[in-house]
């Protein structure tokens, strides 16, 4: 689904500041939580829908719960969020004349999204030194990857499978570009 890996730069700045990197993960949590909650109500016709969204969002704040206190229990705190560039430039590729292809975009760029959110989460779980925090994070990659199937399977039910195929593909692409055009930094993106 990606058309791109993460820098390698990326994993030794993350080890390096992981505290921000827990801090940055909780948000992204939370706001994981949130989308498949503003997903279920712009939505609410769309029953199959509403019922993985539902279901999803109680996983995601289930994460951020895990997440957070790990960030308590290293003395952090969660903080304000400063924001997600990646997913606000993802999000304003969303198209918005219709509500089918407002639908299947929405739900790639959270495939993305989530896409992404996997390959990181694997790559700390590789690299973490502390094994209860790899296992940790190995356990929360393949969630996410489970996630990204799941947007791209239910973008599937409600639009023409071979539309949603090149509408990935061309999501993919410009996701790419957005990661190549953005700062490496401790974040899960």
């Amino acid at each position: 689904m990606l058309r791109s890996s993460t820098d390698p730069r990326w994993l030794p700045q993350a080890l390096a500041s992981f505290d921000r990197v827990l801090v940055d993960h909780a948000h992204c949590e939370k706001k994981a939580a949130s989308s498949a909650i503003s997903l279920l109500a712009a939505f609410p016709g769309h029953s199959l829908l509403v019922q993985r969204m539902a279901r999803l969002a109680q996983e995601e704040i289930g994460h951020f719960r895990q997440v957070y206190d790990r960030l308590l229990a290293r003395g952090g705190c969660l903080g304000r969020d400063p924001g997600d560039p990646y997913a606000r430039g993802l999000r304003a590729l969303v198209r918005h004349s219709q509500e089918e292809t407002r639908l299947t975009d929405l739900l790639l760029v959270s495939a993305l999204i989530e896409a992404r959110s996997h390959e990181r989460l694997d790559l700390l779980a590789r690299g973490l030194a502390d094994r209860e925090l790899a296992d940790f994070y190995a356990g929360l990659a393949r969630a996410e990857s489970g996630h990204a199937r799941l947007f791209v399977d239910l973008a599937k039910e409600y639009a023409d499978p071979a539309a949603v195929d090149a509408r990935l593909a061309e999501l993919a692409a410009a996701e790419a570009d957005l990661l190549a055009r953005l700062p490496i930094a401790p974040r899960i993106h």
